[in-house]
């Protein structure tokens, strides 16, 4: 039951912090000006009420952990295993760093409408130290020496640019499932700018997933270990993991190869409806499969990689 819960808390943190991070990073590379105070998207509230949940979530986590190593129930945690907990484990430090990091976003989110661009920024760099004490969760926080720092870096890489893609799908579904009485013209072209834009950004991320997926594996499973994976839960998640990482490459080739020129020339025929249309489903799968990758990603950082079937 407690590793039910703490893949349910890693799940929880895992989607709170990847949009927390991507929203505020899609402010300052997606949207301009005005649209940042919320004439596009109503980014304070959103990155505020992400913030809060972080630290709802971060909460509950320590809890679920120190009651794991008590072997207590929730309820029954003493202040002596939490403090073991914060001083005495990386674990804790992490868990530190990242409540501290959340105050600081919803402090700076707060300011948007003041400073947009200056606030968002601090959004995103807290947003990026909440998202990447996450690894200090998983398997790259395992090693020792230079492979445990290679290990750890390529897992924080694989957190900010998985952060970044899903705060872009949250994002962009929230500017095409704008109700139709507030879709005009502008919103229309604000929308197919943005689908541009992360077109381009979408690139860079897929080399950064792939090329950290790949040092993660080499450092977990290792190449002679390739052969077994599909025997051990831990290799038919992984493998389960890869093959929905690769329908959300189909279609986010579709998105920026088809469904973003199909909403281009419809806007120069004044009628975009059935182009925004198939864009909502087309997003709305792609961000279905991103959540199950991140369910996924919760499980798989509670196994042992070598733990049979």
């Amino acid at each position: 039951m407690v590793d039910a819960t703490m893949v349910l808390v890693r799940l929880a943190s895992y989607l709170d912090l990847t949009v927390l991070f991507g929203l505020a990073a899609f402010g300052l590379y997606g949207l301009r000006g005005e649209e940042r105070s919320g004439s596009a998207l109503r980014l304070r509230p959103l990155l505020v009420a992400a913030a809060l949940l972080g630290l709802v979530v971060s909460a509950f986590g320590l809890l679920s952990l120190a009651a794991s190593f008590g072997g207590t129930g929730l309820l029954d945690v003493d202040r002596e295993t939490l403090g073991a907990i914060l001083e005495d484990t990386s674990l804790g430090t992490s868990w530190i760093v990242r409540v501290a990091a959340l105050a600081l976003a919803i402090g700076a989110a707060a300011a948007i409408p003041r400073a947009p661009a200056a606030a968002l920024g601090t959004v995103l760099a807290a947003g990026a130290v909440a998202l990447a004490t996450l690894a200090w969760t998983g398997h790259g926080a395992m090693g020792e020496g230079n492979l445990g720092w290679l290990h750890l870096g390529a897992d924080i890489a694989h957190l900010l640019a998985a952060g970044i893609w899903i705060g872009a799908l949250v994002a962009l579904l929230l500017l095409v499932f704008r109700r139709s009485a507030r879709v005009d013209e502008a919103h229309v072209r604000l929308s197919h700018r943005t689908l541009e834009g992360f077109s381009l950004v979408g690139t860079a991320l897929v080399a950064v997933l792939v090329l950290t997926g790949v040092v993660n594996t080499w450092l977990i499973v290792g190449v002679s270990g390739l052969p077994t994976l599909p025997f051990s839960l831990y290799g038919q998640l992984l493998i389960a993991k890869l093959a929905l990482f690769g329908v959300m490459l189909l279609l986010a080739a579709l998105n920026r190869f088809r469904l973003t020129p199909r909403l281009r020339s419809a806007m120069g025929q004044g009628d975009h409806r059935g182009a925004m249309y198939a864009l909502r489903r087309s997003l709305a799968v792609e961000t279905s499969i991103g959540l199950a990758v991140l369910a996924l990603v919760a499980w798989l950082g509670v196994l042992e990689p070598s733990g049979p079937m």
